[in-house]
C-alpha cells in the first residue's frame, strides 16, 4: 500500500510537469489581451518553459545521482509550486516568462527523478505495472494539458488559474511526500562542468529555433543555430565518451536493445505528438472547433492508451515480446484512417473507434519500449536511462511539432501528407523495436 501511494506521489509531480508544456496554449488569448503581450512575449512564455526543461534536465540527473534522487525530487517540486504562484500572479508579460523559465528548470530537476526512483523501488511485474503508468503519464502529458486548459480558462474566466491549480497540489506532495519515499544512500559524484556547458549549450543552439523559427517562419539565424547545435552536442557526445566522471554515461546505449529501443520510443512519441498537434489545427483552423473541443475530441485516444497501458502486462512474456510492432502498426493504420475519412469533414461516430485505436496501439507500442529499456541496465545506471528517455522524447516532441507542423502547414486543410510521414515514421519504429 506505501508503493503505491509513494507511484501516486510521484506520478502526480510528473504529472504537473507533463501537463505545463502544453497547458498554457488554450489561454495565449487571454493573456495576450490582459498582460498586452506581443506574439514573440507570447512565444518565450511557451518556448521558455521548454528550452529551461530541454537544457538542464540531463544536469538534473546527474545532480539526483550526486545528492539523492529523493532530494532533488522534492527541491523540484519546491521550485515548481513556487514558480507557478508566481507564473498565476505575474504582473507583466516580462515577469511571466521568467517565472516559466524557473518552472522549466525546476521541471528539469523533478522529471528524470520520476524513472529512476521507480526504478529503485519496484521489480519484477511491481515495476511492470509502475512503468506503464509512467508511460502513460508520459505520453498523455500533452493532451490532457490541452483538456484541462481549456477546461480552466472556461470555467474560471481567466488564465490565471492554470498556473495557480499547481499551488494545492505541490503543497499536498510536499506535505505527505518526504514521509512515503525513503532517503537512499548518495555516493559522491562530481559534476563534469565541461560537458554541463557544452550540453547547455548545444542544446540551447538547437531547441530554440526549433521552439521559435515555426511561428516566424523560419529567419535565416535558425538554420546556423541548429548546425552550431549538433556540432556541440556532438562534441559533448565524444568529450561524455573520454571523461571519467561523465554528466551522461552513454555506456549504457552499448546494453542490449537500450539505442534501438530509445529510437523506436522517441519515433513513437514523435508520431503521436506530430499528429496531435496536426489534428487540434485542424479541428480549430479547418473545422472551427473551440480549443476545448478539439481538447475533448482527443478523449477517445486517452481511453485507448489506458486501456493498453494498464492491461498489457497481464499478457504472456511471448505475447508482450511481439507487442510493440503490433502496437506501432495498429497505430498506424487508424491514424491512415482517420485522414482519409476527414477529407469531408469530422466523422463523429467514426473517429471514436479510430482514435481508441490509435491510442490503444500508442500504448501497446510504448510502455513495453519502456519497460525493456529499464530492464536492460541496473539501478546504477538508473539515471542515465532516464535522461537519455526524457531528453529523447522532449526533443522529439520538439522536432515533431517543427516537422509535423510544418508539413501539415504547407498543405492546410488535408491530413495526407502529414499522414504518410507519421506512417513512416511508426514503421521505422516498429523495425527498431524488434532488434535485440
Amino acid at each position: 500500500m506505501v508503493k503505491r501511494w509513494l507511484l501516486a506521489v510521484l506520478l502526480t509531480g510528473q504529472t504537473m510537469v507533463s501537463m505545463d508544456g502544453s497547458i498554457v496554449a488554450v489561454a495565449m488569448p487571454d493573456i495576450a489581451e490582459e498582460l498586452h503581450a506581443s506574439g514573440s512575449l507570447l512565444q518565450l512564455i511557451t518556448g521558455g518553459y521548454i528550452f529551461a526543461l530541454a537544457v538542464l534536465v540531463v544536469t538534473g540527473a546527474r545532480l539526483g545521482d550526486g545528492y539523492g534522487h529523493r532530494t532533488m525530487f522534492f527541491l523540484g517540486l519546491f521550485g515548481f509550486t513556487a514558480s507557478s504562484l508566481a507564473c498565476g500572479l505575474a504582473p507583466t508579460g516580462a515577469l511571466l516568462v521568467a517565472a516559466r523559465v524557473c518552472q522549466g528548470a525546476s521541471a528539469a530537476l523533478l522529471l528524470p527523478q520520476v524513472l529512476s526512483l521507480i526504478q529503485l523501488a519496484f521489480q519484477g511485474p511491481a515495476r511492470a505495472r509502475a512503468l506503464g503508468l509512467y508511460s502513460m503519464v508520459l505520453a498523455l502529458g500533452v493532451a490532457l494539458g490541452q483538456v484541462a486548459g481549456g477546461l480552466i480558462v472556461t470555467l474560471g474566466g481567466s488564465w490565471r488559474p492554470i498556473f495557480l491549480v499547481n499551488v494545492p497540489v505541490g503543497a499536498v506532495l510536499l506535505a505527505i511526500g518526504p514521509r512515503l519515499i525513503p532517503p537512499e544512500r548518495t555516493k559522491s559524484v562530481r559534476l563534469d562542468l565541461s560537458g554541463v556547458v557544452l550540453l547547455s549549450i548545444g542544446m540551447a543552439a538547437f531547441v530554440v529555433p526549433l521552439v521559435l523559427g515555426r511561428e516566424q517562419h523560419w529567419p535565416l539565424w535558425t538554420w546556423p543555430s541548429i548546425a552550431v547545435g549538433c556540432v556541440l552536442l556532438a562534441v559533448f557526445c565524444v568529450h561524455e565518451l573520454r571523461t571519467a566522471s561523465p554528466l551522461l554515461d552513454l555506456s549504457v546505449l552499448r546494453r542490449p536493445f537500450v539505442a534501438p529501443g530509445l529510437f523506436a520510443a522517441c519515433a513513437v512519441m514523435g508520431a503521436y505528438t506530430g499528429l496531435l498537434f496536426s489534428l487540434a489545427l485542424y479541428l480549430q483552423n479547418e473545422l472551427g472547433f473551440s480549443p476545448l473541443q478539439a481538447g475533448l475530441t482527443f478523449i477517445p485516444y486517452t481511453a485507448g492508451f489506458a486501456t493498453a497501458g494498464l492491461g498489457w502486462t497481464r499478457l504472456p512474456l511471448r505475447a508482450r515480446t511481439n507487442l510493440p510492432v503490433f502496437g506501432l502498426l495498429s497505430f498506424a493504420v487508424a491514424a491512415s484512417g482517420l485522414a482519409f475519412l476527414t477529407g469531408d469533414g469530422w466523422p463523429v461516430l467514426l473517429s471514436v473507434p479510430l482514435l481508441y485505436t490509435a491510442g490503444f496501439g500508442h500504448a501497446a507500442g510504448f510502455s513495453p519500449l519502456v519497460d525493456r529499456i529499464t530492464g536492460a541496465v541496473g539501478p546504477g545506471q538508473a539515471s542515465s536511462v532516464s535522461a537519455l528517455t526524457n531528453t529523447g522524447t522532449l526533443l522529439s516532441n520538439v522536432l515533431a511539432i517543427a516537422v509535423f507542423g510544418g508539413v501539415y502547414l504547407s498543405s492546410p486543410g488535408t491530413l495526407t501528407r502529414v499522414t504518410a510521414l507519421l506512417v513512416a515514421l511508426l514503421v521505422l519504429a516498429a523495425t527498431a523495436s524488434r532488434r535485440r
